[in-house]
């Protein structure tokens, strides 16, 4: 429900007509979502580390209450300022959340020693949250034709406070110091004490070692994640796999552009889309299946991905020379594209997930906001790629080029894929 919420924006399929209708020109509207992404970058990684120092929980309630201020703000401030005030909050949000939501996971489920989970509660996260953007975008026009923007704006904010509602409905797990580092601890333990050490007394020591890691300062741990995430080579090569999987996922923003090439009108190019979001709906979902998959199953199944994705587009496009064939060539190529979609979720939930078992500091969510950074670079260079390609390429070929780094990123799973531990380690642990 947290991720669910945090989606179900009716706003996110129209803000950028409001401010149109505000009078706001392109190159305006532009500059709002540099401010945006701007604020999101540049506090992502200082939130992580708070992540780590203060209560999760309440940061994510307060997440949840900087996306309702900011809709409320455009809405009472219907101007360009106004509207760069709500952008900051809204940055401001995402970059409390980025990081802090994996990590409260985690160490949630590794105090209930049910770390082996994480893939299959956050494949239902990511699930969520995609199944809710979808919903949102459809409930926007009833909503728009009952009320218009008012209506759309004042829903969007009521279900940011429902948002927080869930948000302060969430465990509040210790901060484990990290998976390895419990272990180790426990490991000699039980060295001195093979006999004599009982679960109840492990997750009592798990406790109280969280404790400490917690009175680590901000500047210290802001340090050691950054340090973590940088110099050590298991988590650094993590982290760049993670940011290439989810970065390349930007190429979505592309299919309906897609589809508007091959000829499909304004309903047909929605359930083609559609489509697409299917494949990243099963792939996020199948996550707790595809656990155990070695790194070098999963990578040739992303190389699979790679050609399936390539191939998709220029068939969808092929549509626009072949109208008598556009319903057939577009629903064989969007196909193609949803399970090349659904295969790079699926990668990247699992490679996220054995990136958690690797992290060996006290600063697990300063270490995931490092690859929510890298995520960010990684989507700006597809927008800029595309934006400069559309120059002189077709939207088919443009976004067939956009498959390429799944083919990258297929090459560099086998060795940069931390290696997750098994069920048995994890419980064990």
């Amino acid at each position: 429900m947290f991720a669910f919420t945090a989606d179900l924006i009716p706003l996110y399929a129209i803000y950028a007509l409001l401010f149109a209708a505000r009078g706001l020109n392109a190159a305006q509207i532009s500059s709002l979502f540099v401010l945006w992404s701007a604020t999101s970058f540049l506090l992502g990684i200082p939130s992580g580390a708070w992540a780590d120092t203060v209560s999760r929980r309440g940061l994510l309630m307060l997440s949840g209450a900087l996306l309702g201020a900011g809709f409320a703000v455009w809405i009472r401030y219907p101007s360009y300022l106004g509207f760069a005030a709500g952008f900051v909050l809204w940055g401001t949000s995402g970059a409390l959340r980025s990081g802090t939501v994996e990590a409260l996971i985690y160490d949630d489920l590794y105090a209930r020693a049910a770390a082996a989970e994480y893939p299959r509660v956050m494949g239902c996260v990511r699930a969520a949250g995609e199944s809710a953007a979808l919903a949102g975008v459809l409930i926007a026009a009833p909503l728009y034709a009952w009320g218009g923007y008012a209506l759309v704006a004042w829903s969007s904010v009521a279900i940011a406070v429902v948002h927080t509602v869930t948000a302060a409905l969430l465990p509040s797990a210790p901060k484990s110091v990290s998976a390895a580092e419990v272990e180790d601890l426990e490991d000699g333990v039980a060295e001195r004490e093979p006999d004599e050490l009982g679960t109840q007394e492990s997750h009592r020591m798990f406790e109280s070692r969280a404790v400490e890691s917690e009175s680590i300062g901000y500047l210290a741990t802001l340090r050691a994640g950054l340090r973590e995430a940088l110099r050590v080579r298991v988590i650094r090569r993590g982290v760049v796999l993670v940011a290439l999987l989810n970065g390349i996922t930007a190429f979505d923003e592309y299919f309906a552009l897609l589809a508007g090439h091959a000829g499909a009108g304004p309903s047909v190019s929605a359930v083609l889309v559609g489509v697409t979001v299917a494949g990243a709906l099963a792939g996020a979902t199948l996550a707790g299946r595809t656990r155990g998959v070695s790194a070098r199953v999963m990578a040739a199944v992303l190389a699979v991905a790679g050609v399936l994705f390539i191939a998709g587009a220029l068939l969808a496009g092929a549509a626009a020379h072949h109208p008598g064939a556009m319903y057939v060539l577009t629903a064989v190529g969007f196909s193609a594209v949803g399970i090349a979609y659904g295969i790079d979720y699926n990668a990247d939930v699992i490679a996220s997930a054995r990136s958690q078992d690797a992290i060996a500091g006290p600063a697990r969510a300063t270490v995931t906001s490092v690859s929510g950074l890298a995520t960010e670079v990684i989507a700006l260079l597809v927008f800029v790629f595309a934006a400069v390609a559309a120059t002189w390429l077709s939207p088919p070929v443009m976004v067939a080029l956009l498959g390429v780094p799944l083919l990258l990123a297929a090459g560099l799973l086998p060795t940069w894929m931390p290696r997750g531990r098994s069920v048995d380690e994890r419980r064990g642990a």
